[in-house]
């Protein structure tokens, strides 16, 4: 069977090597002057491969459409990866949290191991090579027309062409206008584990500021909509980490809804430990202005910031400080409160919410429900997840069972 992969990203490099190792000949096009240009950035650099957690945990941490990946997670789990990753000669490591990362810290290196994998199989790749559009014969994909007017024919064609986010490493959207001239919706598409920005001037004054181990609360109107642990930062818009990215992915729901970000800048001290501690600090410092006292309570650049939220004066003895006031400096560190407006753009968004509706995708093949012979594979579809390996675990899921003869 003659098989084309459009897309040389994590998807579709895994659906180019599955249907090679099916003995199908394959043609793997790319866009880019090279493969894996995305995967290149990922995890920093570093490129968080997949989680090593028990699958029902890998589902948990999807935001969108988590039933439709049941066939992808059990059919090519997170083991499956480490072990194909491994015998492709790229050694693997578990880090904090489950990720996992390629021993050398290098994403380079899980991408050559890939492309190791795709030529040993006898792909034949194609670099700098556009895709136009999708050709179809009688309700079923018959291959590809190239940008240069070439059309080139096949059996079957996958569609692994990324989504909007990163738009410098080629991820222009083409694949949703395939899957829409093809005669699928596309859901709306947002930028996801992205900056969030605050209104005022507060995380623009504490720009550079990152925290460990802060606790983060998101509300909708109020109401608390996601709660984590981790590491954030200031930017001279808002607020990005860790925490932050992940909780980007709830955002869409709430759309229209006053947002607002709750921070605890000590989360394991409980109001008294806290008060406890205060009265610590301040008993060595009982002379002092109040402005000179919390540097062992704060970061440097927070202290400015926190005193004036507290609305506590400055200049005010440490001695003289009431028990009332104690209890403001208390409740500013514990709900240190910011008023989310939105997120950043696809440009800085780590991967893209929305996509081709699952509904019209058969989730054991992630063959087309409108086109027979058409395939589609990792972030064209609306599936996505926080961070720490979850999103790249549906690429290769994903990316196998399209490449697979079913």
């Amino acid at each position: 069977m003659k098989v084309i992969v459009v897309g040389g990203g994590a998807a579709g490099m895994m659906a180019a090597l599955w249907a090679a190792k099916e003995g199908d000949e394959v043609t793997l096009l790319e866009q880019n002057e090279k493969l894996g240009k995305k995967l290149f950035i990922t995890g920093k650099g570093r490129c968080n491969v997949t989680n090593a957690c028990e699958i029902e945990e890998l589902l948990d941490h999807v935001i969108s459409n988590k039933e439709f990946l049941y066939s992808g997670f059990y059919g090519f789990s997170n083991d499956a990866v480490i072990k194909l990753l491994e015998e492709l000669g790229c050694p693997l490591k578990i880090e904090r949290g489950n990720r996992v990362f390629p021993v050398s810290d290098h994403s380079s290196h899980v991408i050559r191991a890939l492309e190791q994998g795709l030529r040993q199989n006898g792909v034949e790749i194609r670099l700098n090579t556009k895709v136009k559009n999708i050709l179809k014969k009688d309700g079923c994909a018959s291959g590809v027309r190239l940008a240069g007017g070439d059309a080139l024919k096949a059996d079957k064609v996958i569609v692994a062409t990324g989504g909007m986010s990163y738009p410098s490493t080629g991820s222009t959207g083409d694949g949703y206008r395939f899957a829409r001239e093809a005669g699928h919706h596309v859901t709306e598409l947002v930028p996801a584990l992205v900056p969030l920005q605050a209104a005022g001037d507060i995380c623009s004054r504490l720009q550079g500021l990152s925290l460990r181990n802060v606790k983060v609360t998101l509300t909708a109107d109020g109401k608390k909509v996601l709660e984590d642990f981790g590491e954030m930062m200031f930017t001279h818009f808002g607020v990005s980490g860790p925490v932050i990215l992940s909780a980007s992915s709830h955002l869409k729901r709430y759309r229209g809804k006053k947002l607002e970000l709750h921070i605890d800048w000590k989360p394991a001290l409980s109001d008294e430990q806290l008060d406890q501690r205060i009265l610590r600090d301040f008993q060595k410092a009982l002379n002092k202005e109040f402005k000179n006292s919390l540097d062992q309570l704060l970061p440097k650049k927070a202290i400015p910031v926190i005193i004036e939220l507290s609305g506590i004066p400055g200049h005010k003895k440490v001695n003289e400080i009431t028990k009332n006031e104690r209890g403001k400096l208390r409740s500013t560190m514990k709900d240190f409160t910011l008023e989310i407006t939105g997120v950043r753009g696809f440009k800085e968004a780590i991967i893209t919410q929305g996509g081709i509706d699952v509904k019209e995708i058969n989730p054991g093949t992630m063959e087309s429900k409108k086109i027979k012979g058409l395939y589609f594979a990792g972030e064209i579809l609306d599936l996505d997840a926080v961070t720490g390996g979850f999103n790249l675990q549906i690429a290769w899921s994903t990316g196998y069972l399209a490449g697979l003869d079913h």
